[in-house]
Order: structure tokens, then sequence, then C-alpha cells
């Protein structure tokens, strides 16, 4: 009897315990190793746990486990001159100014640039011409999106929102309040860049970069003046991801 009595108690100390192990569960979730300490998890090992290990990572993005990635290379240009010629009913011509990321500078390269300028509008080396006089050849799969938000606040790529120029449609829409600018008219006739407009990129070597325009006019005067301040000059800030298939700023 005393025997069935304790076998009777130690059942319900072990239900009481096992109560308390049930309540403190939780989700488990995968975690991915992260060896060279990027960020960036490796799918080839992975384990189930409730908090991240130490050393671990929720992300299984990292192709190269013993190479961490180079720093994210940020810079400001000023003063691109993106002249052109006619407009006001008149055709419109002259070269646009090419911007590769990869360099940080503007090229003259026929096939390594990523963006290129002229007056308002702006194209992307991937997709095809609309045919315009002096449109570059696009010789690469550079592709873009225009994101709301600030440079700090878009900090990864929806790859999926990228798009090319075509010849009924630019990645990067031109006209007023369209895409990157408003034309105030009558009677300041300023473009101003849009506030919270960050233009996503892909680069030609698959590569992803973001940029902000801060100002049309030449040394970006904090009040321009249409009248005054030469125009077709952009300043702008940007940020480019070095690292292949990283779609993370």
């Amino acid at each position: 009897m005393k025997t069935l009595r304790l076998l009777t108690c130690m059942a319900l100390i072990a239900s009481i315990f096992s109560c308390s192990n049930d309540d403190d569960s939780c989700a488990e979730s995968t975690f991915f190793r992260d060896a060279d300490s990027d960020g960036l998890g490796t799918a080839s090992e992975s384990q189930m746990a409730c908090e991240v290990p130490d050393g671990f990572v929720s992300n299984s993005d990292d192709n190269d486990d013993t190479q961490a990635l180079s720093p994210l290379i940020t810079g400001t240009t000023s003063n691109l001159h993106a002249p052109q010629e006619g407009g006001q009913g008149q055709p419109i011509s002259g070269a646009f100014t090419k911007f590769d990321f990869e360099t940080g500078q503007i090229t003259t390269s026929d096939t390594d640039w990523d963006v290129a300028f002229r007056g308002t509008t702006i194209i992307v080396n991937g997709g095809t011409s609309q045919g315009t006089i002096d449109e570059p050849s696009r010789t690469g799969n550079a592709a873009a999106y225009i994101a709301t938000g600030t440079m700090s606040s878009i900090t990864s790529v929806e790859t999926s929102s990228l798009v090319q120029d075509s010849t009924t449609a630019l990645a990067i829409p031109s006209g007023s309040d369209n895409g990157w600018y408003n034309y105030a008219g009558e009677p300041t006739f300023l473009i101003t860049p849009l506030a919270g407009k960050i233009i996503v990129f892909r680069t030609t070597e698959g590569r992803y970069a973001k940029m902000e325009i801060l100002s049309y006019y030449e040394d970006a005067p904090s009040n321009p003046d249409a009248f005054i301040d030469s125009s077709r000059y952009f300043t702008f800030n940007y940020e480019y991801q070095p690292n292949n298939n990283v779609t993370i700023f």
C-alpha cells in the first residue's frame, strides 16, 4: 500500500513539473551560423532555438561565410552637370551625363554606367531606348524604382519593384510630381526635388544602390532662385552595396 501511495505521489509530482514545462515552452525558430560576423548566415548550418544563439542570425543570405562583407560605400556628388539643348517646343538633344555607382564617378564609357542625366530626365542602363536624340544605348541590366522614405529608413531592396526603361515609360518617371521633382511654374519656375523620394537601383553589375536628389541648381543653394542660380546641376547623396547578391543597406 505504501509503495502504491509513493508511486501515485511521484506521478503527481511529475505531472506538475510537466505542466510547468509546458507553460514555459516557446515557438522555436531556425537560426543560421554567421561565422564571419557579417550579419548574414549560411544555410549549410542551422539550429532551432527560442532565442538567437551566439554566432547565429535569422537569415541565410550568405554565399560565402568565410569572408565578411565589404562595407557600404556612401558619398555625395555635387554639381553633376546635365545640360540639354532645345526644349520649349523644340527637339531636345545633347549628350546624357552618365554616372557609375561602383566608382562613384561620372563616366564616358559606353557600357560601364548605371544612370544618366539630361535636364530633368534620368535614365538607367537597362531596358530599351525611347528613341530620343543622343540617347545612349543600353547595354546593361540596370533597373530602378522610387521608394517613399528616407535614406536611413530604406534599408532593403524590393526587387519585385525594380523596372527598366521602355519605349513607353522610364523607370524613373519624368514630369512634375510624377517622379523625383516638382515644377512650380509661374512665378518662380523652380524645380524642387520631392521630399521623401529615394531612388533605388540595380546596377549594371547586378548590385544595388540608392540615391537621394538634394538639388537641381549649381552649388545646391538652400533657397534657389531660378532666375539667378544655374540649373541642371544635380547634387545627390548615394549609398552603394558592393557585395554581390546582397539586397540590404
